[in-house]
């Protein structure tokens, strides 16, 4: 075996140096943080572990492959290492258990790692995972959702079968034949080649069935379901009282709304189009962006529409675009995106999963019975799928603001200087799983929009202003400017 050269916070025993280094620990100068494993580093001996795990992988267990449920990442999950190779006993480090197992050395295809080390390539890892019976091993949701994975990549087809020819040509080596028909079944309805009854799962069933659908973004929208399930309610009734109050409030609903997504006039300009129909003459589809929302928002009997079914969800999401969008015939009013979307990093859901994923997401939040929560869902899963090719983000506050209007709860303004919350809060909980802030985010402007007197301009203006609701969101965080809630007066 080649000589390791480990990072120098991390030392190895040998025959020659084991009296050094124990006489070391003795003195001090060394800890001791596995069995034949040192360090000189003060630092957290689970970080020093993360920073060294290849050359310690290399050190207690060469030539290893790592596959199993590590297999897919090359990475520990949970705190466990899986790797196959000729050593049984387990090694417990901090933070760390390396789990090994008898099998076969690297084949054709295995990846290399530092020091010597394998990673399992995607045709043997799932072939090693496939039978797998202990927690060591992926289940079959986890197994097919990795297949459904595969075939919703670009050119998914060609890879899949590429993964099946790959995944035969090894299967005899690693003795894995049985695996193999299991995988070349699972492909095979993945390519609607083979009955769906093939399938364990939902996600895979769907695809066999020729109604695919995003299963990263369900299970992201099952998340966000089981997070709101557990919150307590929270109302806040629109009282009749304050109907006067809440005059005005569809048109800053509208105003606001196309402000967040880029559509900027001022306030005069915005009322000159909605109340006098004042179209400027050099930005008439600009215009026709804010009269289109206004006309969503502004009718009671059309914000008191909420879906029951996902039939209901997928007609009130083309009705709302169409009549929000009919301006912009290059945006496909009506009809969901024929064309991949993607906002920075974010890349949305591909346009033939669309429909499925809204149905799909739909279900996924049906549980839900208190109004903000469903307000909040069906936000959340309009905005991650983003079926239109513009849009997007107005009709999501729609279905937001219908879902608590019906319930007759307080609807929610989002204002200039909180755009960027606003969007970070989005942002958090589509790359991070990160609910409560998107959640703390629509409450507090829920709370803000309560207190707010839209009964004229001037009452509206003035509260506006007062709470810095119109500054500029990137000069407001240069200044430490915030939002702040409106001073109710008695």
């Amino acid at each position: 075996m080649p000589r390791l050269d480990p990072a120098p916070e991390i030392l190895f025993a040998d025959p020659d140096n084991r009296f050094a280094l124990s006489a070391a620990v003795a003195r001090g100068s060394l800890r001791r943080i596995g069995r034949g494993i040192y360090t000189r580093s003060l630092d957290d001996p689970a970080a020093i572990v993360r920073r060294n795990l290849w050359a310690i992988v290399a050190h207690t267990f060469p030539g290893a492959v790592v596959s199993d449920r590590c297999g897919r990442q090359h990475s520990p999950e949970d705190g466990v290492l899986t790797v196959i190779h000729r050593r049984k006993r387990p090694v417990g480090l901090p933070g760390l258990t390396i789990l090994p197992r008898p099998g076969h050395g690297p084949v054709t295809g295995d990846i290399p790692l530092p020091f010597g080390v394998w990673g399992a390539s995607p045709e043997r890892a799932i072939l090693d995972n496939i039978g797998g019976t202990s927690t060591r091993y992926l289940d079959d949701a986890a197994i097919e959702g990795w297949i459904v994975d595969f075939a919703a990549q670009r050119n998914g087809a060609a890879r899949l079968n590429d993964l099946r020819d790959r995944a035969r040509q090894i299967a005899p080596a690693l003795g894995r034949e049985r695996a193999f028909l299991r995988l070349d079944a699972l492909i095979a309805a993945a390519l609607t080649t083979a009955p769906a009854t093939v399938a364990q799962t939902p996600v895979l069933r769907a695809w066999a069935e020729g109604t695919p659908y995003d299963r990263v973004r369900i299970e992201r929208f099952e998340s966000l379901a089981a997070f709101l399930a557990d919150l307590a309610p929270e109302p806040l009734p629109a009282l009749p009282a304050d109907i006067a109050r809440r005059a005005l409030l569809p048109f800053y609903e509208a105003y606001f709304s196309n402000y967040i997504e880029g559509t900027e006039f001022t306030l005069n300009e915005a009322a000159a189009i909605v109340f006098d129909a004042a179209v400027p003459a050099n930005r008439p589809k600009d215009a026709h962006d804010i009269l289109g929302t206004y006309r969503l928002v502004s009718d009671e009997s059309e914000m008191r529409r909420v879906p029951e079914t996902a039939d209901g969800l997928v007609e009130l999401l083309l009705h709302r675009h169409a009549v929000m969008l009919d301006a912009r015939p290059e945006a496909n009013p009506g009809r969901f995106k024929d064309r991949a979307n993607q906002v920075g990093s974010t890349l949305f859901v591909a346009p033939d999963l669309v429909e499925a994923t809204l149905r799909a997401g739909f279900d996924a939040g049906r549980a839900l019975v208190d109004p903000f929560a469903r307000a909040v869902f069906l936000m959340f899963l309009v905005a991650e799928v983003h079926p239109f090719t513009d849009g997007n983000g107005r009709i999501a506050r729609v279905m937001m603001n219908a879902e608590l209007a019906a319930a007759g709860q307080v609807r929610i303004i989002v204002p200039t200087v909180y755009r960027l919350n606003y969007l970070a809060a989005l942002k958090g909980a589509t790359h991070n799983n990160a609910f409560g802030p998107l959640t703390a985010t629509l409450r507090f402007v829920q709370r803000y929009t309560a207190r707010l007197d839209l009964s004229d301009r001037a009452s509206a203006e003035r509260d506006l202003a007062r709470t810095n609701a119109l500054r500029d969101p990137n000069e407001a965080d240069d200044y430490g400017v915030r939002l702040v809630l409106p001073t109710v007066e008695g």
